[in-house]
């Protein structure tokens, strides 16, 4: 099945989310180590086909680059070779911590649990990724 990545690019962590086949919906998934994220992405591509990695791009609310957009532009040559084809699209990832956060609030997830990292990464990947979705289903793109 088709599947959009959605991608929260931290140094040490990245958050993972995918869409539902019919790109209604964005999940987390999981939360990968850096170093690791392009072998675990060839091995989710064995069983689902991506058609697209939508990654967030840190901007400060002038909408210019953060410091950490850096990492971000090192990275993305990394995804481009080796996925070849599938479209990248950046997509700002401002106050997607914060949504985070408060999406596990409102999900009454324990204080305890909601200082995992982990949880926080892969919530903002499918924070970025719904972004998207919802953006091009209103723009039938």
């Amino acid at each position: 099945m088709e599947r959009i990545i959605g991608i929260d690019f931290g140094r040490k962590r990245i958050g993972v989310a995918v869409s539902d086949p019919l790109r209604i919906f964005a999940s987390p998934v999981e939360t990968v180590p850096s170093a690791k994220i392009i072998e675990y992405l060839q091995k989710y591509a064995q069983t689902e086909t991506i058609v697209r990695f939508v990654v967030g791009y840190p901007v400060n609310m002038d909408g210019r680059p953060s410091e950490a957009a850096a990492d971000v532009d090192r990275f993305l040559p990394r995804l481009k070779k080796s996925f070849p084809g599938v479209p990248v699209t950046l997509e700002d990832e401002r106050f997607t911590s914060v949504l985070a956060h408060r999406a596990m609030i409102e999900g009454g997830m324990k204080y305890k649990d909601r200082r995992d990292k982990n949880s926080v990464d892969k919530i903002s990947a499918a924070i970025i990724l719904q972004g998207f979705l919802d953006r091009n289903k209103r723009e039938n793109v």
